[in-house]
């Protein structure tokens, strides 16, 4: 089975990423293990940030299989990242209320 991440580059002193992060909760709760939801700390890992190179925060990035498959900058909805992402993310229905 392949394995979907939604990495979270984030920081404390940011606040749209405090904006974003019951957004990703949500996700969390509704998909469970299917999607690894992991917050990365710029400040604390610029590596990883380096890596992937992170310009800006919030910045969501969505991995298949250690490939990245879709990026977003800035607080997005729960919407938006549904419907940008949904043949990334494993079988859900993706009607929202």
């Amino acid at each position: 089975m392949s394995e979907v991440v939604l990495m979270d580059f984030s920081a404390t002193w940011c606040g749209p990423c405090r904006m974003q992060k019951p957004i990703l909760e949500e996700i969390e709760k509704e998909m469970g293990d299917k999607v690894d939801v992991r917050e990365i700390d710029v400040d604390k890992d610029n590596a990883l940030a380096g890596k992937y190179g992170i310009h800006a925060v919030p910045t969501l990035i969505i991995t298949k299989d250690d490939a990245e498959v879709k990026r977003f900058t800035g607080v997005t909805s729960i919407d938006i990242l549904y419907c940008n992402s949904f043949s990334f993310f494993p079988h859900q229905v993706f009607w929202r209320r």
